[in-house]
């Protein structure tokens, strides 16, 4: 898939290009790879909403020697296991309601191999290569050389296993030549990293003396998998190097193609959204070897946490790593992407657990915001037939709940471009609790009563009705990029901004969870 260069209408603000990072496809995809992926939709759809000109892109990595491992392991060729997980991962467009315009799998996609091949020269005629041989501790699920003092208890701190000695003869990249470089652009937020304590652990790192990297390994190591280095088919191209280069490729970067001009070059803003555990890689290699091919950097870095299962991290090999369809299947794409961008932290992991995911759907979803709704819809149809009436300039008892809808849109762009999913969530709710608190204080159901019994004026129940409809149809808007199906479906039941309502259907059902399982002894 891939999207061609557009023209920016006169409306349109900006031109973003938007990431996520590519995972291995060593395994099906699982919860925490929805995350990264929801957080990523939300925030596209929030800058197309306001009239930005987006291009959202997502992908595999494909090229990685555990992939090769998870092959030989079912006893299949690299290239049968890494489609077939690969397409897993295209899958996950409908059952997470993802919007992303252009999908890159590394291995087969033929945009990727050239660009990847001008990158390594472009480095290479920089005199950023050379040949050593090397000897260290490498984990193969990081696919990265850990110094000792960077091993917890002996182990790779992010996935807990003892890393293989290795000795072999590589190509190195200078990433020391860039230290004083990269310290100034990321502390001037040139390269802006997010959160602010991401950022200091980047500095810190820099600050403590990049060392040189191996940028290639030996072609008997990686099975003949990869893309081979130019001019030294013995060597393949390491496969963080290989894999960072899709945001480059995808775009044209290496195929003549005027679309890496127009989304790259020409972009007023170029935006990756990473997990924590490859912020090295993101924040430091690749603004390296950007800066050595003489290519543009990206400018926002933003780094999540992860998602837990019991405090440990969502991964295959803990065995807790759940498919994201299948819980959509379970419940619904609404209840899965509102409990990711409600209730995951911005800083700090967060437990990921079934109750968690319906209680927070029940409360904001059916409770609050579907039951505003439907007493909206319901009320206007009953007392009204359907007819909306006109929204009255002064309401004084509807202060407080103008207040808070006026504040809303500012709450939401400011938590937008600070990557605070939850504040913007969180301040959509407030609508719905303010609405709901409407309701009680106006009792319209009294208000109809009076005008039956004794004739009175029909404004104040007008007044009640209008404000609802106008709350309702503002929720409608503010959820879009965050629940893309159900949104929709509010404005209609609203009358999609026309004089009459649709009849009253519950929006979000009530979710029930599953029994617990019985206790073992």
């Amino acid at each position: 898939m891939r999207l061609l260069p557009g023209r920016k209408d006169s409306h349109q603000m900006g031109r973003y290009f938007v990431t996520t990072a590519i995972p291995y496809v060593n395994g099906k995809p699982h919860v925490g790879h929805a995350l990264e992926l929801i957080e990523t939709d939300a925030y596209a759809r929030h800058l197309r909403q306001r009239g930005h000109e987006v291009r959202f892109q997502t992908g595999t990595d494909d090229n990685a020697l555990k992939n090769v491992q998870a092959a030989e392991a079912e006893g299949i060729t690299p290239a049968e296991y890494v489609e077939r997980v690969a397409t897993g991962f295209v899958g996950l467009r409908g059952p997470l309601g993802l919007s992303f315009d252009d999908f890159i799998k590394t291995s087969t996609d033929p945009r990727h191999r050239p660009g990847v091949e001008k990158l390594w020269s472009a480095c290479a005629d920089r005199g950023d290569f050379y040949r050593k041989t090397y000897a260290g501790l490498y984990c193969v699920g990081c696919e990265l050389f850990y110094q000792p003092d960077e091993l917890v208890d002996g182990r790779c701190p992010e996935h807990g296993t003892v890393p293989d000695l290795v000795e072999e003869s590589n190509w190195f990249f200078r990433l020391g030549r860039y230290q004083d470089q990269l310290h100034a652009l990321i502390s001037t937020d040139r390269l802006r990293i997010e959160p602010a304590a991401r950022k200091r652990e980047v500095l810190s790192f820099i600050e403590a003396g990049l060392e040189d990297f191996s940028a290639s390994r030996s072609m008997s190591r990686a099975r003949g998998w990869g893309i081979p280095v130019p001019g030294d088919p013995e060597q393949v191209i390491y496969v963080w190097f290989d894999a960072l280069g899709n945001y480059i490729t995808a775009p044209g970067y290496g195929n003549d193609d005027d679309s890496f001009q127009y989304w790259w070059n020409d972009a007023d803003r170029r935006v990756h959204v990473i997990g924590k555990g490859i912020i090295r890689f993101h924040a430091v290699y690749w603004p390296a070897m950007l800066l050595s091919a003489g290519v543009r950097l990206p400018d926002t870095i933003f780094v999540h946490e992860y998602l837990t299962a019991d405090s440990m991290k969502i991964s295959k090999s803990a065995g807790n790593a759940e498919d994201p369809a299948d819980i959509v299947a379970a419940f619904n794409t609404d209840a899965l992407r509102w409990w990711m961008l409600r209730d995951v932290a911005r800083a700090g992991d967060t437990d990921y657990t079934t109750e968690r995911l319906v209680t927070r759907a029940n409360e904001d979803l059916a409770n609050n915001i579907g039951n505003l709704v439907n007493r909206t819809v319901s009320m206007v149809k009953r007392y009204r037939d359907g007819l909306i009436p006109p929204l009255a300039l002064d309401n004084p008892a509807a202060a407080k709940l103008r207040a808070v809808r006026d504040e809303t849109p500012r709450t939401i762009d400011d938590a937008f471009a600070a990557f605070d999913f939850r504040r913007a969530a969180e301040v959509i709710t407030r609508i719905g609790d303010e609405g709901n608190r409407y309701v009680e204080a106006a009792r319209p159901w009294e208000l109809a009563k009076a005008e039956r019994k004794e004739g009175a004026s029909r404004d104040a129940l007008d007044a009640v009705l209008a404000e609802l409809v106008a709350t309702c149809r503002e929720l409608a808007e503010h959820l879009a990029p965050f629940l893309p199906d159900s949104a929709p479906r509010i404005a209609a039941q609203c009358g999609d901004g026309g004089s009459r309502v649709a009849g009253p259907s519950p929006v979000f059902p009530r979710l029930e969870a599953p029994p617990a399982e019985p206790a073992t002894t």
